[in-house]
């Protein structure tokens, strides 16, 4: 299935991966999530940075340049969460195409480019264990060499617990586009904590992100349970 100009938070509500899509005036923005106290962790920080690199590199856009965004913006609509489509503003076009360029390590685009949309994932072999926890894709799209696999995942959640897709962040840098099998543990026990016998549940979402146009593909949902 294929995901066109919902670009790249097609899922325009609530928070993830340290933002939150909000609505107001009839119109939808995106900003830096807000966290009780002063502590942010390093991957809350990369994301302010991103952010307010890419703040200034609108600013300083000539006007030749953001005329470009606004009219690719009026072809361009966003998707809720509902289902329902609003406009976007060239801004938050831009904001969201280079959020997914910059992630990946690439550099900012200043001119929007041709949309063309990702397919989905294909779905994935997952497995956790005490000693192992691998992901693999069953194959890989077209065009793979343009993209990037990005995985979310919750913390370790108990076995009452049914959903808990929402809970799912990053917690490594996006991965090469493979069917070989990907070591996820270091990185995921490193940030989340690893699973027990109280908590053994991990749910997770997968997708795909054009490097070139900044793109998301729609998402894959899974979960895991240890052993």
């Amino acid at each position: 299935m294929k995901y066109v100009p919902s670009i790249a938070f097609e899922e325009m509500s609530g928070s993830a991966k340290g933002v939150t899509a909000a609505k107001t005036r009839g119109r939808k923005y995106i900003r830096n999530r807000g966290y009780g106290g002063n502590t942010r962790t390093e991957f809350q920080s990369s994301v302010k940075s991103v952010f307010k690199q890419l703040s200034q590199a609108w600013q300083g856009l000539t006007n030749a340049q953001i005329l470009a965004w606004n009219s690719a913006a009026g072809s361009a609509e966003a998707k809720s969460v509902l289902g329902t489509k609003t406009k976007i503003s060239g801004s938050n076009l831009f904001m969201r195409l280079n959020y997914w360029v910059v992630y990946c390590g690439g550099n900012i685009l200043t001119t929007p480019p041709v949309l063309s949309g990702v397919d989905a994932p294909s779905e994935a072999v997952i497995t956790r264990t005490a000693d192992k926890f691998t992901f693999e894709l069953e194959n890989t799209p077209a065009g793979a060499e343009n993209l990037r696999l990005v995985i979310q995942a919750s913390e370790p959640q108990s076995n009452g617990i049914t959903r808990a897709y929402a809970k799912a962040s990053a917690f490594a840098d996006p991965f090469a586009i493979t069917t070989s099998e990907i070591d996820l543990k270091g990185a995921y026990d490193a940030k989340c904590g690893a699973p027990s016998a109280g908590a053994p549940k991990v749910f997770m979402k997968y997708f795909f992100v054009n490097t070139v146009t900044g793109e998301k593909s729609g998402e894959m949902l899974a979960s895991v349970k240890l052993g």
